[in-house]
């Protein structure tokens, strides 16, 4: 499934995965929910990346249509 995400994409489920196996050798349990806490900002900021660029694949058709540059970089 990675392989098909954007580098930014790929890189906050990574950054997640080590949240997560911190979190399970964690020393205390205030460390624990630190780990998932910080797991949990990872992936929403994944979903944040997926949506924007599921919103920038969807309007990208219309740009084109009619003949207005591209807005992304």
């Amino acid at each position: 499934m990675l392989q098909h995400l954007s580098k930014e994409i790929r890189e906050c489920y990574l950054r997640a995965e080590q949240s997560k196996r911190l979190a399970e050798t964690a020393p205390t349990p205030a460390a624990r929910k630190d780990y998932l806490d910080m797991e949990q900002r990872w992936l929403s900021f994944a979903r944040s990346y997926e949506f924007a660029e599921r919103l920038s694949n969807f309007v990208a058709p219309f740009w084109k249509h009619k003949g207005w540059n591209d807005p992304q970089p």
